[in-house]
């Protein structure tokens, strides 16, 4: 063997040895660690340091599961299922991240008296205590000083809490993906004074009230919050009193979702607050046949028969959506609806265009109210309320 053949393997030798030591991390890494069936899933929070990565075995797992600090909790889809408890849920504590267990080991229970006591750093907040106990899914808990950032929750089913899926509160980058939430008391998934959450491909079927909900803040009034571009995309919603409610928030997207047979499909609100909910773009949705009936409430009228609802909403974009067969007899029936608020607040400066709407009733289109600047253009639909805007 010549010189240059020696040199030539060497160089390829090393090559090789490189590239198998920047691989192994990353291969450990995604192993992280795995819950399996009778294993504690907030046991493995608990132990899981900022970043960790939990996968979630099929099988399913009776427990509320609260997560304070970024990490990935992902599981197997329709085969990982997160119920609620049999006995009522015991205070959820996180501990510090002491003697974990072993990369890709199994999550043991932790037994009693052994886990190390919470820092500051990682003791949760009376509210995060209230959510993890009340008959919630998840929670995902920050502060307004300390937001939790990064959380990503994907492929797992949660279903049958008395309230929420997954619930979210102080959040930046939050990711719901490929999450089934279904027959939950409240809403199916839902975030609150949060920025640049993604909630994407899921499904959300048959909750009590919205598939998907977005707001400012749910215990008190105010003034819109900027989302930061969330967005909501390509998500199933079913079943569900509402599809997807926005309320009181500013600055995202609703695309390429499909809603149907809900009793309402999106819903935009706003108030009086200021600023005022709105400069969002809604497109390339899906919204056929939310004919589901509800009965109304203190808050609303009957929903039945709704596409999209406009109400109190400002400098929002709704178009290129395919919406049909929307129909009831409800105030808010029909494909595409700018609606008096109850509060007083006006629709304004909303742009309505480019959309297909047809044999939705009472009307495919509908402008009522005192709101100025809103804009019908190129919608392709029979009939309107004003007349003249097909």
């Amino acid at each position: 063997m010549t010189n240059r053949q020696i040199k030539s393997l060497t160089c390829i030798a090393v090559v090789m040895a490189a590239g198998l030591g920047v691989l192994a991390p990353t291969a450990a890494a995604e192993a992280g660690r795995r819950v399996h069936p009778g294993d504690s899933i907030q046991d493995a929070v608990n132990y899981a340091r900022p970043g960790d990565i939990i996968t979630v075995m099929p099988g399913t797992y009776y427990e509320n599961v609260l997560i304070t600090k970024r990490l990935t909790l992902r599981g197997f889809g329709a085969r990982t299922v997160i119920k609620p408890p049999v006995t009522a849920a015991a205070p959820v504590t996180p501990v510090a991240p002491a003697a974990p267990p072993a990369t890709g080991a199994s999550a043991a229970p932790v037994a009693p008296g052994a886990a190390t006591a919470p820092t500051a750093a990682t003791a949760p907040s009376g509210r995060a205590l209230a959510c993890s106990q009340a008959d919630t899914g998840i929670c995902v808990m920050g502060t307004a000083e300390r937001p939790v950032v990064d959380v990503d929750i994907r492929s797992l089913t949660v279903s049958g809490f008395k309230r929420n899926g997954i619930w979210a509160s102080y959040t930046d980058r939050l990711s719901v993906q490929r999450v089934i939430a279904e027959k939950n008391g409240t809403w199916g998934i839902a975030q609150e004074r949060s920025t640049r959450g993604l909630f994407r491909d899921n499904t959300a079927r048959d909750n009590v009230e919205s598939g998907l909900f977005i707001a400012n803040t749910v215990d008190r009034e105010g003034g819109a919050t900027d989302t930061l571009g969330a967005v909501v995309r390509r998500n199933m919603l079913t079943g569900n009193r509402i599809g997807v409610t926005v309320r009181r928030v500013r600055n995202l997207s609703v695309y390429g979702n499909t809603l149907t047979g809900n009793c309402g499909g999106i819903f935009v609100v706003g108030d009086e607050g200021e600023p005022g909910a709105g400069d969002m773009t809604i497109r390339n949705n899906r919204i056929h046949e939310n004919n589901k009936f509800c009965k109304g409430n203190s808050r609303l009228p009957d929903i039945q028969g709704v596409g999209i609802v406009l109400t109190g909403a400002e400098e929002t974009v709704v178009r290129s959506n395919d919406i049909r067969g929307n129909v009831g007899a409800s105030p808010l029936s029909g494909g595409i609806l700018l609606f008096k608020s109850f509060v007083g607040a006006t629709n304004t400066d909303n742009v309505i265009r480019d959309n297909v709407v047809r044999d939705n009733k009472p009307a495919d289109l509908a402008n009522q109210g005192t709101g100025t600047g809103n804009q019908f253009v190129n919608n392709r639909c029979a009939s309107s309320v004003p007349a003249g805007m097909c």
